[in-house]
């Protein structure tokens, strides 16, 4: 692990090589929906801090429009990421078949959080989707 880019994104080296990680099955606030992004953010980063180890589990798509490597992210503690940062209340699912290996956990999750209230589902964050919030449908 290398460094977070934002509370769905990471930067992961393997040798010499830098690959761009979107978390699979997540969609967390955007860095400019504040103060939520930053909050899903600095959580990915006390999950995550710089130097960890990660195994990259992929799904049947392997990148997205950006180029990007589409992956669940195990910690080295068998911890799946995705779904702790939807338990933790800091992102929402976001299921885009093929890609449904996890798809049953991470709505279990992400209904875990939101029934209890936790994290953004205690404020008015998700008033304002992150892919609204992209499309400028809402700030």
């Amino acid at each position: 692990m290398r460094r977070i880019v934002d509370g769905d994104t990471v930067l992961c080296t393997r040798g010499r090589t830098s690959i761009v990680v979107r978390l699979l099955g997540i969609d967390a606030p955007e860095r400019g929906q504040r103060p939520y992004g930053a909050q899903a953010t600095q959580f990915l980063q006390t999950l995550l801090p710089a130097g960890s180890v990660v195994i990259l589990d992929r799904d049947v798509r392997e990148r997205d429009r950006y180029g990007r490597l589409l992956a669940y992210l195990w910690t080295d503690s068998a911890t799946m990421v995705n779904e702790d940062l939807l338990r933790a209340g800091l992102a929402v699912v976001d299921i885009q078949p093929p890609n449904v290996k996890y798809a049953d956990g991470l709505r279990s999750a992400a209904r875990e959080a939101r029934e209890a209230r936790t994290g953004l589902w205690a404020t008015p964050a998700f008033e304002c989707l992150p892919t609204d919030f992209r499309k400028k449908k809402c700030r």
